[in-house]
Protein backbone atom coordinates (compact mmCIF):
# COMPACT_ATOMS: atom_id res chain seq x y z
CA UNK A 1 0.00 0.00 0.00
CA UNK A 2 2.82 2.16 1.09
CA UNK A 3 4.77 1.83 -2.47
CA UNK A 4 1.44 2.34 -4.32
CA UNK A 5 1.09 5.80 -2.46
CA UNK A 6 4.95 7.21 -3.17
CA UNK A 7 4.26 6.40 -7.05
CA UNK A 8 0.85 7.96 -7.07
CA UNK A 9 2.05 10.63 -4.80
CA UNK A 10 5.45 11.49 -7.54
CA UNK A 11 3.08 11.38 -10.72
CA UNK A 12 0.31 13.96 -9.39
CA UNK A 13 4.02 16.16 -8.60
CA UNK A 14 5.88 15.08 -12.40
CA UNK A 15 2.42 16.23 -13.69
CA UNK A 16 1.60 19.10 -11.73
CA UNK A 17 5.49 20.26 -12.70
CA UNK A 18 5.08 19.25 -16.14
CA UNK A 19 1.58 21.20 -16.77
CA UNK A 20 3.41 24.69 -14.60
CA UNK A 21 6.37 24.12 -17.61
CA UNK A 22 4.20 23.86 -20.45
CA UNK A 23 1.68 26.92 -19.53
CA UNK A 24 4.48 29.00 -18.49
CA UNK A 25 6.95 28.33 -21.86
CA UNK A 26 4.45 27.87 -24.31
CA UNK A 27 3.07 31.57 -24.12
CA UNK A 28 5.06 33.28 -26.82
CA UNK A 29 7.24 36.29 -26.74
CA UNK A 30 5.46 40.28 -26.26
CA UNK A 31 7.06 42.70 -27.38
CA UNK A 32 7.12 46.24 -25.26
CA UNK A 33 4.43 48.56 -26.50
CA UNK A 34 4.59 51.84 -25.94
CA UNK A 35 1.29 54.41 -24.97
CA UNK A 36 0.19 54.72 -28.75
CA UNK A 37 -0.18 51.24 -28.99
CA UNK A 38 3.36 51.33 -31.42
CA UNK A 39 6.64 48.73 -30.72
CA UNK A 40 8.65 50.60 -28.60
CA UNK A 41 11.80 50.34 -29.78
CA UNK A 42 15.67 50.61 -27.70
CA UNK A 43 16.78 53.97 -28.21
CA UNK A 44 19.76 54.76 -30.21
CA UNK A 45 23.36 54.05 -27.93
CA UNK A 46 24.96 57.75 -27.83
CA UNK A 47 27.50 57.78 -29.93
CA UNK A 48 30.84 59.15 -28.41
CA UNK A 49 32.25 62.70 -28.73
CA UNK A 50 35.29 62.34 -31.58
CA UNK A 51 34.79 58.82 -32.63
CA UNK A 52 33.56 57.71 -35.94
CA UNK A 53 30.92 55.91 -37.09
CA UNK A 54 30.12 52.30 -35.55
CA UNK A 55 29.95 51.91 -39.63
CA UNK A 56 33.06 52.91 -40.36
CA UNK A 57 34.88 50.99 -37.18
CA UNK A 58 37.93 48.45 -37.74
CA UNK A 59 38.75 45.96 -35.76
CA UNK A 60 42.76 44.48 -35.19
CA UNK A 61 43.43 41.47 -33.34
CA UNK A 62 46.52 41.30 -31.73
CA UNK A 63 48.29 38.08 -30.69
CA UNK A 64 47.86 36.34 -27.49
CA UNK A 65 49.53 37.51 -24.27
CA UNK A 66 50.91 35.49 -21.91
CA UNK A 67 51.85 36.72 -19.22
CA UNK A 68 52.84 35.23 -15.50
CA UNK A 69 51.47 36.05 -12.26
CA UNK A 70 54.48 36.45 -10.03
CA UNK A 71 53.71 36.56 -6.11
CA UNK A 72 56.76 36.63 -3.24
CA UNK A 73 56.27 32.83 -3.28
CA UNK A 74 57.15 32.79 -7.16
CA UNK A 75 55.09 32.67 -10.44
CA UNK A 76 51.74 31.58 -8.86
CA UNK A 77 49.41 31.48 -12.25
CA UNK A 78 49.96 32.10 -16.30
CA UNK A 79 47.39 34.74 -17.88
CA UNK A 80 46.81 34.14 -21.18
CA UNK A 81 44.36 36.86 -23.64
CA UNK A 82 43.00 37.72 -26.90
CA UNK A 83 43.00 41.31 -26.94
CA UNK A 84 41.37 43.33 -30.43
CA UNK A 85 41.43 47.28 -30.38
CA UNK A 86 38.26 49.11 -32.11
CA UNK A 87 39.96 51.59 -34.16
CA UNK A 88 37.84 54.44 -35.94
CA UNK A 89 38.57 53.94 -39.84
CA UNK A 90 41.27 52.05 -42.23
CA UNK A 91 44.31 54.10 -41.80
CA UNK A 92 44.04 53.73 -37.67
CA UNK A 93 43.84 49.97 -38.79
CA UNK A 94 46.88 50.04 -40.12
CA UNK A 95 48.64 52.47 -37.94
CA UNK A 96 47.81 49.93 -34.73
CA UNK A 97 48.75 46.82 -37.25
CA UNK A 98 52.07 48.97 -37.83
CA UNK A 99 53.07 49.35 -34.12
CA UNK A 100 51.41 46.07 -32.38
CA UNK A 101 54.95 44.67 -31.70
CA UNK A 102 55.38 48.15 -29.49
CA UNK A 103 51.57 47.94 -28.00
CA UNK A 104 51.83 44.54 -27.02
CA UNK A 105 55.10 45.68 -25.40
CA UNK A 106 53.91 48.70 -23.44
CA UNK A 107 50.79 45.80 -22.21
CA UNK A 108 53.29 43.63 -21.13
CA UNK A 109 55.08 46.34 -19.14
CA UNK A 110 52.41 47.93 -17.85
CA UNK A 111 50.53 44.48 -16.65
CA UNK A 112 53.49 42.64 -16.03
CA UNK A 113 53.43 45.26 -12.27
CA UNK A 114 50.25 45.52 -11.90
CA UNK A 115 49.39 41.70 -11.74
CA UNK A 116 52.89 41.12 -9.48
CA UNK A 117 51.48 43.59 -6.99
CA UNK A 118 47.59 42.49 -7.48
CA UNK A 119 46.10 45.32 -7.93
CA UNK A 120 43.51 43.95 -10.44
CA UNK A 121 43.05 40.27 -8.65
CA UNK A 122 40.33 39.64 -5.94
CA UNK A 123 41.01 37.04 -3.95
CA UNK A 124 43.34 35.38 -7.20
CA UNK A 125 40.63 35.98 -9.85
CA UNK A 126 41.45 39.11 -12.50
CA UNK A 127 39.03 41.83 -12.35
CA UNK A 128 38.14 42.51 -15.87
CA UNK A 129 36.96 46.10 -15.55
CA UNK A 130 40.86 47.38 -13.83
CA UNK A 131 42.14 45.51 -16.65
CA UNK A 132 40.44 47.01 -19.27
CA UNK A 133 40.66 50.53 -18.00
CA UNK A 134 44.83 50.04 -18.54
CA UNK A 135 44.55 48.58 -21.45
CA UNK A 136 42.85 51.61 -22.77
CA UNK A 137 45.13 53.85 -21.42
CA UNK A 138 48.18 52.69 -22.61
CA UNK A 139 46.73 51.94 -26.26
CA UNK A 140 46.29 55.82 -25.90
CA UNK A 141 50.12 56.42 -24.48
CA UNK A 142 50.95 54.41 -28.13
CA UNK A 143 48.31 55.05 -30.80
CA UNK A 144 47.05 58.45 -29.73
CA UNK A 145 43.68 59.25 -28.05
CA UNK A 146 42.31 59.58 -32.15
CA UNK A 147 43.92 56.13 -33.08
CA UNK A 148 41.98 53.67 -30.27
CA UNK A 149 37.99 53.85 -29.93
CA UNK A 150 38.19 51.10 -27.51
CA UNK A 151 40.21 47.95 -26.47
CA UNK A 152 38.42 44.92 -26.15
CA UNK A 153 39.10 41.72 -24.13
CA UNK A 154 38.15 38.70 -26.26
CA UNK A 155 39.58 35.87 -24.25
CA UNK A 156 41.21 35.68 -21.04
CA UNK A 157 42.62 32.47 -19.29
CA UNK A 158 43.73 31.78 -15.86
CA UNK A 159 45.94 28.75 -15.13
CA UNK A 160 47.08 27.72 -11.36
CA UNK A 161 50.61 26.89 -10.86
Amino acid sequence: MKPLLIIIFALVLLGGGGAGAYFYFAKPAQAAVDASGEIAHAPKAAKKKGHAKDAESKFVELDPLILPVVTKNGVSQVLSMVIVLEVPNEEAMKNAEHLAPRLKDAFIQDMYGVLSHEAVMNSGVLQVGPLKNRLTRVSHKVLGEDGVNDVLIQVIQQRSM
